[in-house]
Formats: structure tokens, C-alpha cells, sequence
């Protein structure tokens, strides 16, 4: 059984229309992925293989020339993607979301970014600025400046954190304060281009894992965001939009299954390894035989399968317009925060049954237990996710507060 056949598909997920990963493009991602991590080096070669799959417009509606998948296929893909380079599937998902979240606006009848459509479709890639030094807001505040201008257009002054595409980006998608009007201070969404002045990327990317993301800083110094390029000003605070709603359906879940990627390949590593690895005090044969490797496994074999049956559940009930009213932001996070909590969990049983062998820069193993470190910190944060989902149950919320450094 080959590398591309550890993740199936369901054939319910499958459409005529859809774009698939292939499975030599999978092996190929495969084989770069530890060189990217020695390197801290951007993907460049896996990116110029998933633009000329379509992979990059694959979020768009089949109307705009894209491979139109759901969300639930679009997990999949992702899930298989990360399963063979998690950099490249985390990286590549900022860009999605944003195809994703234009997609879920233009199906309910809300043109206002159907241009990010035809950005995407075009080839251009969308990258996120959203991370902020010491902002636990998230989108509800920002230390980052927004000044209004003439005719709707805003400049933005500050610093992003965490932009994952730096090296490659044509428009990042951007939100800032806007306190010209103290007593209504306003969150600006807007999207600014790589070509125009007043911004510049700082090379500050030297982490701990999911190195080939080049997730440099941004420093923004009064680029300009004309207004047609405004997605939305919004009331500072938690937000209320269905802009905003696109944005969380389309990132989290996608992030969610990158992390069950990386996890289910951390499984199958260690399931090989113990059919493989001779203990002596088992009387030769292999670690396979050891019960506490049994129960390892076992764990982690229904870690895995609830973490799956939480992401594709929630992710049907979104598409199917199931109504949870203003329980959706649990159900959104709780999926996602399930999985960057319980990929970690499988990753360390399978580190485990491997053994010491885990530890070497030569093991995948050791890459993949790095990289599934990063998965509590997407915005909203693990804390900020349990804060948040706790007062909606309770129904009890913090005052507003804007961001500071």
C-alpha cells in the first residue's frame, strides 16, 4: 500500500466537477517535505505542482471556473495533502479560506468579494493577516490602525504576525481598528496588494515546525486599501456577519483536517514500525506483540476516527445549513480545537511506540512531532476557544476591549 493510499475518500464526497489530488503530485510533496523543513525553505516546487492541478482554485463554484468543493471534500483533500507535507496543506489553506469564504458569500447571494473569485481562478494567491502581537481579540479588535480616507478607502499602520505565504502573496487580506469616532470604534476588513507602497515583509520565520510555511511578519506603513477593496467595517467586539462566518467555517474546519493529517500519518508510521521492530524480551518477535503497543495504538485508532466524526459532522451540518443559532461558533471551534488537542495526543502515542528512533532528524516522525505543535496557536488560540465557547454557553460575555501590543 503506497503513501497515497493511507487517507481514503468516501465516495459520497466525490463530485464530476472535482479537482483531486494526484497521487504521484502526493508523492512528490512527500519527498521534498523534510528537505523544506532542513532548509526553512517556502514550498516553491509544491506550489507550482498544486497550481497546475487547479488545487488553488479548487474552493471556487464550477461558475467562476473553479473545482467548486464543499467544504467536507475540501477536508479531504487537505487531510490528504497534510497526511504528506503539513507545511504545504497549512500554508495553502490560508489561501483557501479566503477562496472559501468569497464562495460561501456568493452562494448566499452576497456579491461584495465575488472578485476574489475571479482573483483566484486568475492564479492570484490570498494570504491572511490576521495574527497580531499580544491581540487574544482576534477579529473582535486590532492593534493595527485603520485610518479612513477619501471614497471608502482605508490605510492601515502596524505589524502582522504569522503571514503564512509571505514569499508569494498577491493580496493579503488585512483587519484594523478604526477610532476616528471613539465613542463607535470600528474593525476594518480589507484586502491590499502586493505591489502598492507602504508595507514590507520582515524575514522573521525560524520556528519550531511548519518551517516551510515562511510565516514572516508584516509591517504595515500606510498601505492602501481603496474601497472597493473594503470587505466590511464592523462594530468592534465580537462580530456578526456572514463575512466573518465564511471566514471561521472556511479556515478552522480546513486547519482541523490538517492536523488529523499530520496525526493519522504519525499513526501509520508507528503501526509499521511495530510490525517491523524485534524485542528481545518479547523472544523475537516484533513490538506488534507488546500489549502496551496495543493499547497505544488502540487509543490513538479512536482518537483518530472521533476526531474525523467531529470535523465531517460539523462540516455537513454547515453546508446543509443546519440551524445551531448562536451555538455555530461552538460547534466551529469545539471541531477544530478537538483536533489540534487530540492530533498532538496521537502524534505522542505514536512517538511512543516508536521509540527512541522518534528523536533522530532523520525520522519523519521527529518532523511530525513538531509540527503538530503549532496547531493550538491558530487563532482562536486554545484559551481563547474554551473562554469563548464557555460564555456562549453560560451566555455571560467580557466588555469590549481593543487590541494593544
Amino acid at each position: 500500500m503506497g503513501l497515497h493510499s493511507k487517507i481514503s475518500i468516501a465516495p459520497s464526497a466525490v463530485a464530476t466537477n472535482r479537482i483531486s489530488l494526484s497521487d504521484d503530485l502526493l508523492a512528490a510533496v512527500h519527498d521534498r517535505a523534510a528537505e523544506f523543513d532542513r532548509q526553512n525553505r517556502f514550498f516553491h516546487e509544491d506550489l507550482d505542482d498544486l497550481r497546475a492541478a487547479g488545487y488553488l482554485k479548487a474552493a471556487a463554484p464550477v461558475e467562476f471556473g473553479g473545482g467548486g468543493l464543499t467544504l467536507p471534500q475540501l477536508l479531504h483533500e487537505q487531510a490528504r495533502l497534510a497526511y504528506h507535507a503539513p507545511a504545504t496543506a497549512l500554508a495553502v489553506n490560508m489561501h483557501l479560506y479566503w477562496v472559501g469564504t468569497a464562495a460561501y458569500l456568493w452562494r448566499r447571494g452576497d456579491h461584495s468579494i465575488d472578485w476574489i473569485l475571479e482573483e483566484a481562478v486568475a492564479g492570484k494567491i490570498f494570504a491572511a493577516g490576521h495574527g497580531e502581537p499580544g491581540n487574544d481579540l482576534g477579529l473582535a479588535g486590532s492593534s493595527v490602525a485603520a485610518e479612513p480616507l477619501a471614497d471608502g478607502a482605508y490605510s492601515f499602520h502596524g505589524r502582522k504576525i504569522f503571514t503564512s505565504l509571505s514569499p508569494v502573496w498577491d493580496w493579503l487580506g488585512v483587519h484594523g481598528l478604526d477610532s476616528s469616532d471613539p465613542a463607535n470604534p470600528r474593525i476594518v476588513h480589507a484586502f491590499i496588494r502586493r505591489q502598492d507602497p507602504g508595507h514590507r515583509t520582515e524575514e522573521t520565520w525560524d520556528a519550531h515546525g511548519v518551517r516551510a510555511t515562511k510565516s514572516d511578519d508584516t509591517v504595515l506603513e500606510g498601505v492602501i486599501a481603496p474601497g472597493r477593496h473594503v470587505a466590511r467595517v464592523l462594530p468592534a467586539g465580537p462580530p456578526a456577519d456572514p463575512f466573518i462566518d465564511g471566514i471561521i467555517s472556511s479556515a478552522v474546519l480546513p486547519i482541523g483536517a490538517v492536523y488529523y493529517g499530520v496525526a493519522r500519518r504519525a499513526f501509520d508510521l508507528a503501526v509499521e514500525g511495530a510490525k517491523r521492530r524485534i524485542s528481545p524480551a518479547l523472544n523475537g518477535r516484533t513490538y506488534a506483540h507488546h500489549p502496551q503497543t496495543q493499547t497505544e495504538i488502540a487509543k490513538a485508532s479512536i482518537e483518530l476516527d472521533s476526531i474525523w466524526a467531529y470535523l465531517s459532522q460539523v462540516a455537513d451540518e454547515w453546508v446543509r445549513g443546519e440551524d445551531h443559532g448562536l451555538l455555530w461558533p461552538t460547534k466551529l471551534l469545539g471541531a477544530k480545537q478537538h483536533a489540534v488537542d487530540g492530533a498532538r495526543r496521537v502524534v505522542d502515542r505514536a512517538t511512543k511506540v516508536a521509540g527512541a528512533s522518534s528523536l533522530s532528524k532523520r525520522a519523519e516522525l521527529e518532523r511530525l512531532s513538531r509540527d503538530v505543535r503549532s496547531g493550538p496557536f491558530h487563532p482562536p488560540n486554545t484559551d481563547a476557544t474554551h473562554d469563548l465557547i464557555g460564555q456562549i454557553h453560560l451566555g455571560v460575555f467580557p466588555p469590549v476591549a481593543q487590541a494593544a501590543e
